[in-house]
C-alpha cells in the first residue's frame, strides 16, 4: 500500500531540502503519494471532508515539515484542528477513522542535533519538542512511528550534505 506525504513548507519555493525530498519521492509514484498542504490550500481555506476521505484511503502518512518556532509551520496545525474532528477522528463508536494507521513524522532542523539536547542550545531534545504530536496520534489512536530528522541545514546545506539526507530519508520512509 502506498504512504501518503503530507508536506507541510508555506516556502517550498526556497526550501532546500524538503523540495529535494519530494523530488526524489516523485521517482517512486507507485510508493508514495504527495500532498503539498500550503500548494493545495494557498488561502487556507482546509476542504475537511477531501482532506478526512484522503486519510481514510492510506494506511501509512509521514507529516513531512521544517521544525518552525519548535513545532510546525501553522497550517499543519489548523489541519488537525478541522481534520481530527469529534465523531471521525476520536469519541465516539463511529470515530478513530484514522485508529491503527502508521503515522510519523518527517523533519528538517536548522540546527545540529547537539543544539536539541538537555545541554544544547533549546535544552530540549527533538523528542521532547515534538511530544505533543505524539500525544496527538495517541489520542486518535493511530500507530506513531516516530520522528525523522534531519539536522544543521542552516550550516550544511551544499549539495552533497543535502544528498546525503536522501537515502536516509527514504530508509526511514520503508521502516515506518
Amino acid at each position: 500500500m502506498k504512504t501518503l506525504v503530507i508536506v507541510i513548507h508555506p516556502h517550498m519555493q526556497s526550501s532546500v531540502i524538503n523540495k529535494r525530498w519530494i523530488n526524489e519521492l516523485e521517482k517512486y509514484p507507485e510508493k508514495y503519494t504527495i500532498h503539498p498542504l500550503y500548494e493545495a490550500y494557498p488561502n487556507e481555506i482546509i476542504d475537511v471532508l477531501k482532506e478526512q476521505q484522503l486519510v481514510e484511503s492510506y494506511d501509512t502518512i509521514v507529516f513531512q515539515f521544517p521544525f518552525y518556532w519548535f513545532s510546525s509551520p501553522p497550517l499543519l496545525k489548523k489541519w488537525f484542528d478541522e481534520v481530527l474532528l469529534y465523531g471521525w477522528a476520536y469519541g465516539s463508536r463511529s470515530g478513530y477513522k484514522v485508529g491503527g494507521k502508521k503515522i510519523a513524522l518527517a523533519i528538517t532542523a536548522g540546527i545540529d542535533e547537539e543544539g536539541y539536547s538537555a545541554s544544547g542550545k533549546y535544552k530540549y531534545t527533538m523528542k521532547e519538542l515534538t511530544a505533543p504530536f505524539e500525544l496527538t496520534f495517541d489520542y486518535i489512536k493511530a500507530d506513531y512511528k516516530g520522528i525523522f530528522v534531519y539536522y544543521d541545514i542552516e550550516k550544511n546545506a551544499s549539495e552533497e550534505w543535502i544528498e546525503r539526507s536522501v537515502p536516509m530519508y527514504l530508509d526511514f520512509l520503508e521502516r515506518v
